[in-house]
């Protein structure tokens, strides 16, 4: 091996350590934040267990607040303690680790290896000899059409090895509302779905998430591709168009995860996902359309300001469809 070879190899195998730092500070943050995640799923499955208090909106307007993110997560602790808050954590970590793995070794495999050079379209950036122009177009838009291909993949191959872990992940968090203990550890979750739902079960809810996390990436992909073309050059305006364009077509798609969410727990055995919580959806088509007719497409997409619609104002706290005295002990 002549000192070229080893120089690469051992720049392949740093980049490949950094690539495991940078992925495992993600699952660190992750962690993190699963609190107020959990908190999330809870709202997007129409799970309101404080009352609203009244207040005034920025015109002036008297409007029924909702209790924002943090206060959401507060409540999970005094009801389930600290480590209660962490509930469907280990199988969404698992999940992210399967899902990294297998996706890569498939991207591998279809001839799709990860760029060598430190930037690339991948990661929403344009390489700086585009900004010096010694580059043409034709070879700037061969870079990101294999990149964006390469994501795709990537998106598409981890969501389905990961899907599985998502769904469990969800239904721990999902029996705080009925306070069930039917999805305790992994190995008895997968028990569970496959006994009661066949291997269907693992794969609910994944339609809506795929379109839109694939739809999400290749839309906010091209506009970035298109606006560093044309419009902007410079590294740090690049950044930025980047994170706006990516918040926008994340907002615009959001319904589609609530969509996905409610299909997770939707036909299973817990309380969330049965009347008169919630309906037996056909499909996920049948759920976006029952939402859309009561304005709730949206809910959980605000973090801080949350306010009661005009669907939800006849609707108690801790129910989202009708009324349940069983619920009654979390208002």
């Amino acid at each position: 091996m002549d000192l070229n070879d080893s120089t690469q190899t051992m720049n392949d195998h740093e980049k490949e350590v950094n690539d495991w730092i940078r992925f495992g500070l993600r699952l660190g943050v992750s962690a993190a934040l699963h609190p107020l995640e959990y908190s999330k799923v809870l709202i997007q499955l129409g799970y309101e267990p404080i009352s609203p208090r009244p207040g005034t909106s920025l015109l002036g307007k008297p409007i029924m607040f909702l209790p924002n993110i943090f206060e959401y997560a507060g409540y999970i602790r005094r009801m389930d303690g600290f480590f209660g808050m962490y509930r469907g954590l280990t199988p969404k970590l698992v999940g992210s680790i399967v899902g990294m793995i297998c996706s890569e070794k498939v991207a591998n495999e279809l001839g799709l290896p990860a760029e060598k050079n430190d930037e690339s379209l991948s990661e929403l950036s344009v390489d700086s000899k585009w900004q010096e122009g010694s580059v043409s177009d034709e070879e700037l838009y061969l870079q990101f059409k294999t990149a964006l291909k390469r994501d795709v993949v990537l998106s598409v191959s981890g969501l389905i090895v990961s899907h599985p872990f998502h769904v469990i992940s969800v239904r721990m968090m999902a029996q705080f509302i009925g306070k069930e203990s039917v999805y305790r550890s992994i190995f008895g979750s997968i028990k569970e779905i496959f006994r009661t739902e066949g291997i269907s079960g693992f794969f609910s809810g994944l339609v809506p998430k795929m379109l839109c996390d694939v739809a999400c990436l290749v839309l906010t992909s091209s506009t970035v591709y298109m606006v560093s073309k044309y419009l902007v050059k410079d590294k740090i305006s690049r950044t930025y168009c980047a994170g706006g364009t990516q918040f926008i077509f994340a907002s615009i798609l959001y319904p589609l995860q609530v969509v996905s969410t409610c299909m997770v727990v939707t036909g299973s055995r817990l309380m969330a996902g049965r009347p008169p919580v919630m309906p037996e959806y056909a499909g996920w088509r049948d759920c976006w359309n029952d939402l859309q007719t009561r304005g709730e497409l949206k809910r959980g997409s605000s973090v801080f300001w949350r306010y009661v619609g005009s669907s939800n104002l006849n609707r108690r706290p801790g129910n989202s469809m009708v009324p349940l005295p069983a619920l009654s002990k979390y208002n």
